[in-house]
């Protein structure tokens, strides 16, 4: 079934209302509300002729692990001008209202935590967080050096990101999976459907005839499968969705 905003069916209603174990997946479109460039958008002015498929692997580091720092310093600071979005405020209110909302993203932006989610599931990582080589996350550092090291044992550190070419967080994914095995509601929110294997984690839902709900201004592979594929921004989609548990008359 296919919305355009917007109305909410009555029998979606009805599910969002009796739901009791939410399993909510964002992807980029949420974090482009809040005027966060895609992976690709952000390549301008200096970093225009950097393909950035070819900075963010452990490869470019090793070559230049000078230059792949600065370009993160960078999208850092991109990402500190975005504040939280509608969309995120409404699934900070989500969580509030069901007795259970596992939050899984596929953002690097912190902006849930921001907006006031609690135990997000990372996916991919996280901008803000610094750790060594072996994965352990580091807090201090001399910020002179670029990139810096641990002032412990010397190693190099990078972002705490999931580079391509890398697997995702262990206990993070198998946490995911766990969720869409388990949820009654699944909500796929502003991702394509394509990067997998985030990307599987509705279709896991579906197989165990749990209704999913898309929220997406595009089509994904996943539209023609959703039991609801709502058409608009996540920031007009969700705060609608929520006033249908506000509503007295339902």
């Amino acid at each position: 079934m296919v919305t355009t905003v917007f109305a909410i069916p009555e029998p979606l209603r009805e599910t969002l209302k009796n739901a009791r174990h939410i399993t909510a997946l964002t992807g980029a479109g949420v974090s482009a509300e809040s005027g966060v460039p895609t992976f690709r958008e952000a390549q301008t002015g200096l970093w225009s002729r950097y393909d950035p498929a070819d900075l963010a692997t452990p490869e470019a580091f090793q070559r230049n692990p000078g230059l792949v720092w600065d370009w993160y310093t960078w999208r850092r600071e991109l990402v500190s001008q975005a504040a939280p979005n509608p969309a995120h405020h409404a699934l900070v209110r989500l969580g509030r209202r069901v007795p259970r909302l596992d939050l899984i993203t596929q953002n690097v932006d912190g902006l849930h935590q921001r907006a006031g989610s609690a135990a997000v599931i990372e996916l991919h990582g996280n901008l803000s967080r610094i750790r060594r080589m072996d994965g352990v996350e580091v807090h201090h550092w001399d910020a002179r050096q670029k990139p810096p090291r641990c002032p412990e044992t010397g190693q190099l550190l990078r972002p705490d990101v999931v580079w391509f070419g890398e697997m995702l967080p262990a206990r993070a994914l198998e946490a995911a999976l766990d969720s869409a095995r388990h949820c009654d509601l699944f909500l796929s929110i502003g991702t394509s459907t394509l990067v997998y294997p985030a990307a599987e984690l509705p279709f896991i839902a579906l197989r165990r005839r749990v209704p999913v709900i898309e929220i997406n201004p595009d089509r994904t592979p996943l539209s023609t499968q959703a039991d609801y594929t709502l058409q608009g921004l996540a920031g007009t989609v969700l705060p609608a969705l929520l006033a249908t548990l506000d509503d007295p008359t339902g």
